[in-house]
């Protein structure tokens, strides 16, 4: 199975594109194989800061302590994702436009922990198929690789500087790998909402999910929901004095949940007005399967 990098600097970087796709191998591909990871540390580029928050060391170690936290606790390796997005997100400190480079994912994925990559997401073998893990978990859209679906679920999901909505919304796979591509998404009453009805239950499974997701995306066609819900209007100050406490800040808590951004949450009333809201669409959405657990029910 791939191993952990051998060599790994003091600093992350940025590995572009046409460099990452190099090491993206049949072999890293089904776990065969490890990163050469000297080889690929001479194609990486720094970051464009020298500041605390780019030390490798603390995600290095945030990544295997996700996976000895499943392993310890009998988990599926899906379940790392709830523990470990807030707490990734917490130690990266990074701004929307820093995480929207690709080249920064790509290094995490391949130059920090490539194993970490193929022990979450080695699909089950398939067809006489060997097990194998799909190219864009390594190097791929913002939604699917393996390290930015969930700096960006945190992102998101975050109500301010909680990020307990965050462990509700990613505890989900379904809400985690079809609204995260959603555009309305950003804004964040919807999101609150969504992260809510996942938390009390009102949806649980993937089927569920899937049909509260499509309702609340195609009611957008139509409904402005920033017009029903509207957000409070958010400031950078708060996430900027965020990231330069990272000079002196502490390491990610492994037991609580860390705290974000000390910015404005989302209105409680536009969260509550879109629970209400998203509720009702869901009542009325085709779930697969649901008719008939409820003639069985009813006949019982």
């Amino acid at each position: 199975m791939t191993d952990r990098p051998d060599h790994l600097p003091e600093r992350l970087a940025l590995l572009p594109g046409a460099e990452a796709t190099d090491f993206v191998t049949e072999g890293l591909l089904t776990g065969r194989e490890n990163v050469p990871s000297i080889k690929l540390n001479l194609v990486t580029e720094p970051l464009p800061h020298a500041e605390r928050r780019g030390e490798l060391r603390p995600v290095r170690d945030l990544v295997e302590d996700a996976m000895a936290y499943c392993r310890a606790n009998g988990l599926k390796a899906t379940q790392a994702d709830a523990w470990l997005a807030p707490r990734l997100h917490a130690a990266l400190r990074l701004t929307r436009r820093e995480a929207a480079d690709p080249g920064f994912w790509n290094y995490l994925a391949l130059g920090v922990a490539p194993d970490y990559v193929v022990w979450r997401h080695l699909a089950e073998p398939k067809d006489g198929k060997p097990a194998k893990v799909a190219a864009d978990r390594f190097r791929g859209p913002y939604h699917k690789q393996a390290f930015s679906r969930l700096w960006w679920a945190a992102e998101l999901f975050r109500d301010g500087p909680d990020y307990a909505p965050v462990v509700a919304a990613c505890g989900n796979q379904d809400i985690l790998n079809t609204a995260l591509r959603m555009s309305v998404i950003n804004h964040r009453p919807t999101a609150q909402a969504i992260a809510r009805l996942v938390a009390k239950g009102t949806v649980t499974g993937g089927r569920e999910a899937n049909a509260l997701a499509g309702a609340v995306n195609a009611s957008a066609a139509t409904l402005m929901y920033d017009v029903i819900a509207p957000d409070a209007e958010r400031e950078s100050r708060p996430l900027l004095d965020w990231i330069d406490e990272a000079e002196t800040a502490r390491q990610v808590s492994r037991n609580a949940l860390p705290t974000g951004p000390e910015e404005e949450r989302a209105p409680e009333l536009s969260v509550s007005t879109l629970v209400d809201y998203f509720a009702d669409l869901f009542a009325d959405a085709p779930v697969r399967g649901r008719e008939e657990t409820e003639e069985v029910e009813a006949e019982a």
